[in-house]
């Protein structure tokens, strides 16, 4: 009778919710070079939508330096454009088919700012992780009702997606934490530094 009830499909569907996650953070623009900043901007080429990876080779040969190699010329502009209309708030340099951008410092308000977005992200996730906790438990229970499972079976099937339910929310919260960490961090000649650290240092 227990295998009326899949509970890895509950739980795939928590580890999808935890990918999309991750990706979604990924784009924010923190003082650090990261490609997958880009990852939301399109560009429109040869009739259609095109993120900017799939026209063009993006590296991050630097801490605060983002490097694109345009395959195609004829595109050079149409990137540049487009991440000139973002919100990205950077001004792309380019020299001939490489597209280059600099990542500036994030002010204290731009740094508060994204802290703001990232735990509206981080509680947008946990909202569909017990989301799906009570699409499981709603199914748990009917199974009991139609009498294919035990009511020990029940109980044992609860109380396993509350522990990936769990599992997974404390997983958020890791991610959000060093998020925030790499927000509230500087970037100086390739070197990280704790905010505090840099403020104190400035200070002295």
């Amino acid at each position: 009778m227990s295998q009326e009830f899949n509970e890895k499909n509950y739980s795939l569907k928590m580890d999808k919710t935890i990918q999309s996650f991750k990706k979604d953070i990924s784009t924010l623009r923190t003082g650090r070079a990261n490609a997958a900043m880009l990852d939301t901007i399109r560009v429109e080429v040869y009739g259609q939508q095109m993120p900017i990876n799939q026209i063009a080779t993006i590296t991050a040969p630097e801490a605060r330096l983002i490097s694109i190699q345009v395959w195609d010329q004829s595109n050079v502009k149409l990137i540049d454009s487009a991440i000139q209309k973002s919100d990205l708030g950077v001004n792309p340099q380019v020299d001939s088919q490489i597209i280059r951008i600099a990542i500036p410092d994030l002010t204290e308000e731009r740094r508060k700012d994204l802290i703001k977005i990232l735990k509206g992200m981080g509680e947008k996730s946990k909202i569909s992780i017990r989301s799906i906790r009570r699409d499981a438990n709603e199914e748990i229970k009917k199974l009991l009702k139609d009498k294919k499972i035990s009511e020990d079976q029940k109980e044992s099937f609860e109380k396993n997606i509350q522990k990936t339910t769990d599992n997974n929310i404390s997983n958020i919260e890791k991610i959000l934490e060093e998020k925030e960490k790499e927000i509230l961090q500087i970037w100086t000649n390739s070197t990280m530094l704790p905010l505090s650290w840099t403020v104190m240092a400035g200070g002295a």
